[in-house]
């Protein structure tokens, strides 16, 4: 999973403030703010523990990017998982998308530029959602650093609409 092109799985996004999102066959995006109509789009950030702290930060979170790869990996460990499940809007195939550095350039089809602006903080939901689902989140490498895996957290650049089976170029910063 080291390349930097790829496709798109899965799109999901939800109108409510819940852990897992829809599958679609389309979402829009839209620049600086993000999904149409999903909880979690605006310019100003809409986790609802980040609003109760500084409801005028800018959203850094607007688009949650997830790959397949990991839903399969949890299958091994028993976890049934679909994309959605976990609350990723754009469920990826073929890209290493927890090790892209921040500032990288998403390209979706032929209108949409994400950029990274972090991983996904694996959260106590992930539990609640399935026993046991947090720590194989959770792991360290060789060194002992932490390694998490539930994603990354975008902006949207250029707007557009995406859908499964488009492609998806990376751009390095």
């Amino acid at each position: 999973m080291d390349s930097l092109s790829g496709s798109v799985i899965a799109v999901c996004s939800g109108d409510a403030h819940l852990f897992s999102k829809e599958s679609r066959e389309e979402i829009e995006l839209i620049k600086n703010f993000g999904i149409n109509g999903d909880a979690h789009a605006g310019m100003y950030v809409k986790h609802r523990s980040r609003v109760k702290k500084n409801p005028k930060q800018l959203n850094l979170r607007q688009v949650h990017l997830l790959a397949i790869e990991l839903l399969f990996e949890m299958k091994q460990y028993g976890y049934e998982l679909h994309p959605g499940d976990l609350g990723e809007n754009i469920t990826t195939s073929g890209i290493d998308l927890i090790n892209l550095p921040l500032d990288s350039q998403i390209k979706i089809g032929d209108e949409v530029i994400l950029e990274v602006k972090g991983l996904r903080d694996p959260c106590k939901q992930i539990e609640d959602f399935k026993s046991g689902l947090l720590k194989k989140m959770i792991t360290k490498d060789q060194e002992g650093n932490l390694i998490r895996k539930t994603g990354i957290m975008t902006t949207v650049l250029e707007g557009g609409f995406v859908k499964p089976s488009d492609k998806v170029e990376v751009v390095l910063p």
